[in-house]
């Protein structure tokens, strides 16, 4: 009796088993699909905050709910005029500017401004020998379009971002140059939160506390 009870869930385990596979795959692809997804970073543009193929965690979830905030790290898709060749091809950077905002390079100390309010940034990328780069090679004055946004790269003279855009525009009016130098909100996949490998570089991307003193634009 105990051996026939056995074989029974023996044969059930079996011929559940393809069913919870598939439920596994399912949940996983629905995952990737709407809530997480990992990347690797293949370029220095975000160095020392992400090095050379770092893998970070993107909550692709959070921007459904609002709007990307300055600061933060997001994973987009990139525009056609920023494209090496590779459609579809996906950036990470961080965010300058949101709608509105007004940035401004520079103050008397070298700094970006946004809204007013000059913004010291730690990130920006610092040679072994202690030299820092510039936070911006042009001045500029710009205001970020609506559902747009300036993004930039920590390694600012490793960057193909914002700022590299708007110097090499296509177009010879203000508003042209500056849509081609910002990238759609629609477009960011999500906000990268997290560095998960190499196990040594573990941390959170969270959001420096230079930004909090910031004002809205307008006011």
């Amino acid at each position: 009796m105990i051996d026939e009870q056995t074989e029974k869930r023996q044969g059930s385990f079996w011929r559940e088993l393809p069913i919870l596979l598939g439920v596994a795959i399912l949940v996983a692809v629905l995952v990737r699909a709407f809530v997480l997804q990992t990347f690797y970073i293949p370029s220095p543009s975000m160095q020392h905050t992400l090095e050379l193929w770092d893998r970070v965690l993107v909550n692709k979830l959070v921007y459904d709910f609002r709007e990307p905030r300055r600061g933060e790290i997001v994973v987009f898709k990139a525009p056609g005029a920023w494209q090496s060749g590779n459609e579809g091809e996906d950036f990470i950077k961080r965010v300058i500017g949101q709608p509105g905002d007004n940035v401004v390079c520079c103050d008397t100390e070298r700094r970006l401004m946004i809204n007013g309010k000059s913004l010291d940034e730690p990130y920006v990328y610092v040679e072994s020998d202690g030299t820092r780069d510039q936070v911006a090679s042009h001045d500029f004055n710009i205001t970020v379009p609506e559902g747009r946004l300036w993004v930039m790269g920590d390694h600012r003279q490793a960057s193909g971002d914002s700022l590299q855009h708007y110097t090499d525009a296509a177009a010879t009016d203000e508003a042209g140059k500056v849509n081609e130098a910002t990238v759609p909100i629609d477009s960011v996949v999500g906000r990268a939160f997290t560095i998960f490998w190499p196990v040594g570089r573990a941390t959170w991307l969270s959001v420096p506390d230079e930004f909090d003193s910031i004002p809205d634009a307008g006011k």
